[in-house]
């Protein structure tokens, strides 16, 4: 049996019981460490999966996505750090290029993280192209070499450092409906409303009306979404909807804002 590499797995969760258990099921067996920071009130049994698949388990109070995945980094133990959702799993070509490019020391010391795409799995079918696809995410770096930041709940690595660039997929299950998709748009939205409207932008004809078109543009005629069938179409679709709604949010504050006495 191969050694475990200097990896901890660094993860956040709420009640996953039904999908977290395939993302520690495809790190368990090569990574040294597994860390799981639980929402506080979870009583779903997500600990017990995560704790039979050998994950240090810590209970907090929910911060956002943000502070609970630095939090969770700041437990990491290993040289090297990668963060996994609940609905993600490590395919085995990539677990297998993950390996070879820890083991390879010359190029370990070229990079401070390293990067790779994303693939969905939506209504069916294996998303390939559109806006989904590759869907580059950085999620693999050397302990003391990245922080979270960003805006919650859009959370971005930020490195010090160069970064380069695997080839090969990390599967996403995100959405097993179309309802539960919908379900998220606006819990989403709120956080971009609220800074928006502090900072004193404004929703015009322009972000009402050209970039909801234009994203359906982009993700179904020019990168091609109308390769992924019906759901390509949808997705093109539903980005172009989440568009509008975002800025139909903003322009329903400013409205609620002027007519408060």
């Amino acid at each position: 049996m191969q050694k475990p590499l200097p990896l901890s797995v660094c993860m956040i969760s709420g009640a996953e019981a039904p999908r977290i258990g395939r993302a520690l099921e495809s790190v368990a067996a090569w990574a040294s460490e597994i860390i799981l920071v639980l929402n506080e009130d979870v009583s779903d049994g997500t600990d017990r999966i995560a704790i039979e698949q050998g994950a240090k388990v810590f209970r907090e109070p929910w911060k956002g996505h943000i502070a609970q995945k630095n939090s969770a980094a700041e437990k990491a133990t290993q040289q090297w750090i990668l963060g996994l959702d609940a609905d993600e799993v490590v395919s085995t070509a990539l677990r297998e290029q993950i390996q070879a490019t820890l083991a390879d020391e010359i190029r370990c010391e070229q990079f401070a993280a390293l990067s790779f795409p994303r693939r969905s799995w939506y209504c069916g079918r294996w998303i390939n192209h559109g806006d989904w696809y590759p869907d580059r995410q950085t999620r693999l770096w050397r302990r003391g070499r990245a922080t979270w930041g960003g805006l919650d709940p859009h959370d971005k690595l930020l490195v010090n450092g160069p970064t380069g660039k695997l080839r090969a997929d990390l599967y996403h299950y995100s959405n097993e409906s179309i309802a539960r998709q919908i379900a998220k748009i606006a819990p989403y939205h709120a956080e971009f409303v609220k800074r928006l409207a502090a900072s004193g932008g404004s929703a015009g004809v322009f972000e009402l009306v050209v970039r909801p078109a234009w994203r359906f543009v982009r993700a179904y005629l020019i990168r091609q979404g109308f390769l992924d069938g019906w759901q390509g179409f949808y997705i093109a679709a539903l980005t172009s909807f989440s568009t509008l709604t975002r800025y139909a949010l903003v322009r329903e504050a400013e409205q609620q804002s002027r007519a408060r006495p």
